[in-house]
């Protein structure tokens, strides 16, 4: 057992520390792809990337709105998530893109490049590991499972 306890609001700053995550969509055949992303963490226990229609991982999303995530893996930590992924609009799209952007600036440009659509995660599920110390591994409820 962890020698300190592992609660939600502690695995959400470690998140948000992050930059970078793997994702993972299911593809034509239930064949697995992952691909690289950006991402920014919302207050309201989101996540948000960009991405262009054109690719695998948003045609996927689009027939299987399941995801995984993992994010985290240097320093020997890590967390994996799985949950269900949408493509916001109206207000929601706006408040998603105030965080993404406040995150990545240079995301603005992005936004320029045609089919550029955004993707919200909202997780269901997710597991913290530090494998710094034995075993650390908490599994946690999500406000997106209660839902």
């Amino acid at each position: 057992m962890p020698d300190r306890p592992v609660d939600v609001g502690a695995v959400w700053k470690f998140i948000q520390r992050h930059r970078l995550a793997v994702v993972s969509t299911v593809a034509p055949g239930r064949k697995p792809e992952a691909a690289a992303v950006l991402f920014a963490a919302t207050p309201r226990g989101e996540l948000v990337f960009d991405t262009l229609v054109t690719s695998r991982k948003y045609q996927n999303l689009r027939r299987n709105p399941a995801i995984a995530v993992v994010i985290g893996w240097d320093k020997l930590v890590t967390v994996q998530m799985e949950g269900i992924a949408d493509e916001p609009r109206g207000a929601e799209l706006r408040r998603l893109k105030r965080e993404y952007f406040r995150r990545f600036p240079d995301g603005r440009e992005r936004e320029r490049q045609a089919g550029t659509t955004y993707v919200r995660v909202r997780p269901t599920w997710a597991r913290y590991s530090d494998f710094n110390r034995p075993g650390t591994i908490v599994e946690l409820d999500l406000p997106a499972k209660r839902r």
